[in-house]
């Protein structure tokens, strides 16, 4: 590509970005998802033109991109109102893991502390207790004190997001350059991950913490290849301290490692994902979060593939969503494939390609699986010789059709076509790599 090309690559793209991230409601789903094609064609046709040889510029424009939508306020997630309300009782000495939205929102008191009818009616989930860590929750609070405003706090709420994706980038680049393919391999994968709309959108865009899971996986990842499994198991733990998610990683770094390393490993993981719910110190707090985790996996149900072919099964076999019971059986059996993925060493598969796969299975067994879950497939990916994830990054925009409808309405025939096509991809590379 040359350098007209190259300018003009980047003044489409930011015109692109800047339509997505401050014009185009989730409700416009024309406009939506003809924002999103173009962006993922003028994504596809970097690898055709081979630009890992301007590779400072194309990685300026990453870091660019994500600037861009830094001062949008989220149009496609209402999850921000929620991290909002959570910070703002924090902020004012009120346990967030004790309080339902629903139960406090005609109080007095919530009232005064910026808790009123105008947040609540944004929550997506008012009858349910936060799920969010407490080392989100202090990030929270932090922001809406900061912030003061919902937009100005909503800035706020990204900034460790841009740092984080900046930080994860480095962090590719290290973790691939002395693989195969070296130096090459390694900016493709930089820019692979970097410059991936999905991914920009949902995690500075949207304000998805996710970012800050990768992260501290990547990080993790990072001293493990330097040796180093204290701070290995620290960034393990940073990152379930802000998902759970990270915890299915755990069977597979510790199957290295012999039994006092393991026995080590897992106390620093351990502590350090405990450490941060002391302040707290109110046991209710686990019933609440982990009812709130049950009725998520046992009542909500988007875009999941696997899940919706059982679930007309047994509809058809009972005559009533059984998602009470398939919720825990698919649990079961992503545990067990994991656990396989984990400990059975005479697979041809890498250490991230191991991981990589772990995730996919855990989210091919999921009740819900939104765009920005896949992101975290995205950058493990990355390290891989797979591009599955990169295929499905591309097709997820598309469950963004179910908003645009009233009232909220998935097409199966999207989910059919979305899981037909990376089901076929992953198939395809596996028996490919591992022949």
């Amino acid at each position: 590509m040359n350098r007209y090309g190259q300018w003009s690559w980047l003044a489409v793209s930011l015109v692109g970005h800047a339509w997505l991230a401050y014009a185009t409601p989730r409700t416009d789903t024309a406009q939506l998802l003809l924002l999103w094609c173009g962006l993922f064609l003028l994504y596809g046709l970097l690898w055709i033109k081979q630009v890992e040889k301007d590779f400072l510029l194309f990685v300026g424009a990453a870091v660019l991109f994500r600037l861009l939508w830094l001062f949008a306020m989220p149009a496609l997630s209402d999850d921000v109102y929620r991290f909002i309300w959570d910070g703002r009782l924090l902020s004012h000495g009120y346990n967030p893991f004790l309080h339902l939205p629903s139960d406090i929102i005609d109080k007095g008191w919530a009232q005064e502390i910026g808790l009123g009818q105008e947040l609540f009616q944004k929550l997506n989930s008012p009858d349910y207790y936060t799920v969010y860590p407490p080392l989100l929750q202090g990030w929270f609070a932090v922001a809406t004190v900061v912030g003061g405003s919902t937009y100005s706090a909503a800035i706020w709420l990204k900034v460790p997001l841009l740092l984080a994706e900046v930080g994860s980038l480095w962090l590719v680049y290290q973790l691939v350059k002395d693989s195969a393919g070296g130096e090459l391999k390694a900016r493709r994968s930089v820019l692979l991950y970097g410059l991936n709309p999905l991914v920009i959108a949902e995690l500075t865009g949207n304000i998805h913490y996710e970012g800050l899971t990768i992260f501290f996986l990547l990080a993790c990842f990072y001293f493990w290849k330097n040796q180093r499994l204290h701070l290995s198991a620290l960034m393990l733990a940073l990152a379930v301290g802000v998902k759970l998610l990270p915890l299915i990683f755990l069977p597979l770094l510790i199957s290295r490692l012999r039994l006092r390393e393991q026995i080590r490993y897992v106390v620093i993981v351990g502590i350090g994902v405990l450490l941060p719910f002391l302040p707290f110190l109110d046991w209710t707090i686990w019933y609440n979060m982990s009812d709130s985790l049950g009725l998520y996996f046992q009542r909500f149900e988007f875009n999941a593939g696997l899940y919706y072919l059982l679930r007309a099964v047994g509809t058809w076999l009972v005559g009533y969503n059984p998602i009470g019971t398939l919720g825990p059986v698919l649990s079961l059996i992503s545990f067990t494939t994991i656990l396989f993925l984990s400990f059975y060493r005479k697979l041809p598969f890498s250490l991230y390609e191991r991981a990589l796969l772990i995730l996919t299975v855990y989210l091919l067994c999921a009740t819900t699986v939104h765009p920005w879950y896949v992101v975290p497939l995205v950058a493990l990916g990355a390290l891989t010789r797979f591009r599955y994830p990169v295929v499905w990054s591309a097709l997820l925009p598309f469950t963004y059709l179910a908003y645009g409808q009233v009232p909220f309405a998935e097409s199966l025939w999207v989910v059919a076509v979305e899981y037909l096509v990376v089901g076929g991809w992953l198939v395809a590379e596996v028996s490919t790599l591992s022949e």
